[in-house]
Formats: C-alpha cells, sequence, structure tokens
C-alpha cells in the first residue's frame, strides 16, 4: 500500500523520533560517517525528554536483570566524555555532575532492604559492584541538612544528573551542525520495507532509507508489527515539583530530591499507570512534597514555582527492547525509559551495532528482545 506524499526525501538512516533516545542514536550514527534523518512528531508529542528527572543512575537499576545492571554502569562511565564532546562540538555545558548518589531512606526497614538488593546484586556482577550503606551520622556527614529522623542511605559513587533540557539542545544542535535532517512533519504512520529499503511516511513527507530505527517511545508499540519487531510499551506517569532557588546544600542527587545548578530543587519519583493522562494531582505532589520535607526540612519555607506530570515509557519487566528485525533486516528498535543515563551508550556501543548490524557481545543485546515478552 502507498501513502500519497508531496515531498521525499533519503538518507542512510531514518530514526523515528527525536527525543533523548533518538538523538543520541542519530548522533552516534554520524559519528560513524552515516547520513542520517530524524523524524519527529514536533512539539505535540508526548515527550518523556522534556519531562524526567535528569539523573545518570546506576546504584540498583537492573535488580533482577544483571545485563541491564552491566549496561546502566556502562554507559555512566561513558558519560564524561559523552558530555565533553558534547560541549567540545556546541559550546553547550549539559550540567554533567557525576560525584556519586544517594538513595535516601526513611526507615531502618527501608535500609535495609536497600542493603540487601544492592548485595544481591553485586554477588549477581561478580563482586564488581560499587556502594556503600551510610547511617544516620555518616549520611549527615556528606549532607549536614538530612532530616533528624531519615536511618540512612546507600551511596553510588558511578551516579550523577545533568540538565536534560541542556542535553536535548546539545545534541539537537550538534545533529543539524552534522549535516542531519530534522523532520517535524508529524507522527509516521507507515512504513514499507522492500528490496533492501525503507520507506517511511509522516504526514506528506516521505523518507528513504536503507536502515530504519525505531525510537518513537510509546509510538514503538503500533509501528514494530509493521517491521516484524514486538514493542509492548506502555505509559507511566511521574509527576515532578519544582520549587525555587535557595543557597546550595546539597552536593548529590537523590532518588526523590535533586539541586539543580541554577539552585532549584525537583522533587519526584511518583510511579502512576494513568494511561497516557500527563496532568497532575494534588494528592501525589502532596506525598512528594512530604517526602521531601522529612527527608531536607529546609525545604519547608522554600515556594514551589511549578509543577508537571510526564510519561515514562515502560515495558512489561522495566528493562529496554533493543532488536533488529529478522524478517526485515536493516530495521531496529530501540526502547527504554532511561534515555538519560542510557545516552552515552545509545550514541556509542548501540549505534555501533545498528550502523553495522554486528553488537558487542557484552553488551548481551539478546536479553533485551521484544519477543521475550512472547515466551
Amino acid at each position: 500500500m502507498m501513502t500519497a506524499a508531496n515531498s521525499s526525501s533519503s538518507a542512510d538512516v531514518t530514526v523515528i523520533g527525536g527525543g533523548l533516545v533518538g538523538l543520541a542514536v542519530a548522533v552516534g550514527l554520524q559519528d560513524r560517517g552515516l547520513q542520517v534523518a530524524i523524524v519527529d512528531e514536533g512539539d505535540i508529542a508526548l515527550r518523556a525528554s522534556r519531562g524526567n528527572f535528569g539523573l545518570v543512575w546506576v546504584q540498583g537499576k537492573g535488580d533482577t536483570c544483571p545485563p541491564y545492571a552491566r549496561l546502566s554502569r556502562m554507559s555512566a562511565q561513558r558519560w564524561g566524555a559523552f558530555a565533553a564532546q558534547l560541549r567540545a562540538a556546541t559550546g553547550i555545558d549539559v550540567q554533567l555532575e557525576q560525584r556519586g548518589g544517594l538513595y535516601i531512606c526513611l526507615t531502618e526497614a527501608e535500609l535495609e532492604h536497600r542493603r540487601l538488593l544492592l548485595e544481591a546484586m553485586r554477588t549477581a556482577l561478580g563482586g564488581d559492584y560499587p556502594f556503600d550503606i551510610l547511617d544516620q551520622a555518616a549520611l549527615r556527614a556528606k549532607v549536614p541538612e538530612i532530616g533528624a529522623t531519615v536511618a540512612g542511605a546507600t551511596w553510588g559513587p558511578e551516579d550523577g544528573h545533568v540538565n536534560p533540557l541542556l542535553l536535548l539542545r546539545a545534541m539537537a544542535q550538534r545533529f543539524a551542525d552534522a549535516g542531519g535532517q530534522l523532520l517535524t512533519c508529524g507522527p509516521v504512520t507507515l512504513i514499507e520495507p522492500g528490496n533492501g529499503r525503507f520507506v517511511s511516511y509522516a504526514g506528506t513527507q516521505r523518507i528513504e532509507s536503507e536502515r530504519v530505527v525505531l525510537a518513537a517511545g510509546l509510538g514503538n508499540r503500533q509501528l514494530a508489527p509493521q517491521l516484524g519487531l514486538f514493542a509492548p510499551v506502555v505509559p507511566n506517569r511521574g509527576q515532578v515539583l519544582i520549587a525555587e532557588r535557595v543557597r546550595h546544600f546539597l552536593d548529590y542527587p537523590t532518588g526523590h530530591v535533586r539541586q539543580t545548578a541554577e539552585g532549584t530543587i525537583q522533587c519526584g519519583d511518583s510511579k502512576e499507570d494513568v494511561g497516557l493522562d500527563c496532568g497532575t494531582t494534588t494528592e501525589v505532589l502532596a506525598t512528594i512534597a512530604r517526602r521531601a520535607v522529612t527527608m531536607f526540612p529546609l525545604l519547608k519555607e522554600v515556594r514551589l514555582i511549578r509543577a508537571w506530570g510526564a510519561l515514562r515509557v515502560m515495558t512489561p519487566d522495566g528493562y529496554p527492547i533493543y532488536e533488529q528485525s529478522t524478517e526485515h533486516p536493516g530495521a531496529f528498535v530501540v526502547s527504554c525509559h532511561s534515555g538519560v543515563t542510557l545516552a552515552a551508550a545509545h550514541a556509542g556501543p548501540i549505534a555501533d551495532w545498528i550502523a553495522t548490524g554486528a553488537a558487542d557481545p557484552n553488551l548481551s543485546l539478546e536479553t533485551f528482545h521484544g519477543q521475550r515478552f512472547n515466551l
């Protein structure tokens, strides 16, 4: 079936989706000498890239999937070089700080549960998994403003955070400066494979390429079957509170509260199954605020300035999907809910895999095939 198109373009690779995942893959492919076109829905899209927490996070990720733990750690270790490359190419500082991160536990039971989880991960990974358990006194030594009732925290030396909006801007600028085509012509509705080529249709635009990468977030669910792939992703809402700028008091990101380079306070980490509703609710925001004040009592007097909801792109087991179609080689799906943490991996070894068709065996990409959900 052909769809009418008023304009056409071509590239070596078409990346469908211009968020953090698609852009990271695209700049990585450009580094390997490929001409890339990104087809993006534009500002009407449900963008996790503009609503996330900005964490580069290792500790606790992959607790039931060692290959994902290794992937997260490998990407985090590449982040310093990735941020430096973006700054050298664009002049944009994405505000990476990677001096370690804290997962704060309000109760002794929570701290013990966290200890057992991380120790099990260390065992599963052969003993090479750095973390520390901090009691109240050790935590206060790192963060003097911590609340008196907080039990402690776990410490991950490889954790950090960035400004996700600056990251999005830097990758988009680098992509454009390297000659990439950014086509904001609406959602892709049809992909036609044939004769070693792929033709993607979006609005009145027709894009032809030798390879196609599905990085469309929640849109991958509808697009993947057209290419013999399976991406059963669903939305999961997270709400975020932003408080005014205050004096610097927090040197490290936490899983629930972080202080940005500008001094504002970001609080969040709700997980809600509410379909495509990216709104906010007073009840959830109040829970987020109470937890933040318990962790850092000084926030009690700080004014809130805005709030938002955003939709994560989640699979049934919470882990990514990376797969090349066996039915239509050259078609790939790249789907995850950790677009910030995994950006350096997407621009590195994942881009290598897409460019060559051969995956680094250390990545264990077979673990992340979408067909695992059909077993």
